[in-house]
């Protein structure tokens, strides 16, 4: 494993950083490349001040996702899950820049809260997907709308903290079962 910050792309002065990471599977690849980006607008304010270190946290995670063929997101890389310590703001201060993880609310992408939950409450992700096509009334996930897809992300979370093993029942009915050849 090889790490680098990009200096060219990084800013100190706005504790902005970004690093690349390579993972090497076996001593003769080329490695799996990974790049990962931190700033105050997209870590948690418990980690101020460690831009640096969750940038490279961040390219590590997703230079090993690639390398072994992980599908799901990293929870150390969002900086959403602890939780923000400081009082809601004023509506008087200015709106903060898109963050450049596709979020412009300040809020994580759904697909990341969704990863979460999965990863949280150690669920099939892939049950999980059947589960919530069917929750959205949709063939696929995918031609969900976001409000649909929330509202899932809201069931699940309250299903999986009250009610883990009916949970678990109710993923365990979208087993695809495998046919036998005889």
């Amino acid at each position: 494993m090889r790490t680098t910050l990009q200096w060219k792309l990084s800013d100190p002065v706005a504790h902005r950083w970004i690093f690349k990471a390579t993972i090497y599977r076996t001593p003769n690849s080329r490695g799996f490349v990974g790049y990962g980006d931190a700033d105050p607008t997209n870590t948690s304010p418990l980690v101020h001040g460690a831009e640096m270190r969750v940038a490279e946290t961040r390219a590590v995670n997703r230079a090993l996702r690639k390398a072994y063929g992980i599908g799901l997101c990293s929870v150390e890389e969002l900086g959403w899950l602890t939780g923000s310590p400081n009082p809601p703001r004023e509506q008087s201060q200015p709106a903060k820049p898109p963050h450049r993880n596709g979020s412009s609310n300040g809020q994580p992408k759904v697909r990341d809260r969704l990863c979460v939950l999965i990863r949280q409450y150690n669920l099939d992700p892939t049950l999980v997907k059947a589960y919530a096509a069917d929750f959205c009334g949709t063939p696929t996930l995918k031609e969900a709308s976001r409000e649909l897809v929330e509202s899932f992300i809201s069931h699940l979370a309250t299903s999986a903290k009250e009610n883990r093993d009916g949970l678990l029942c109710k993923l365990n009915s979208y087993v695809q079962p495998l046919e036998v050849k005889l």
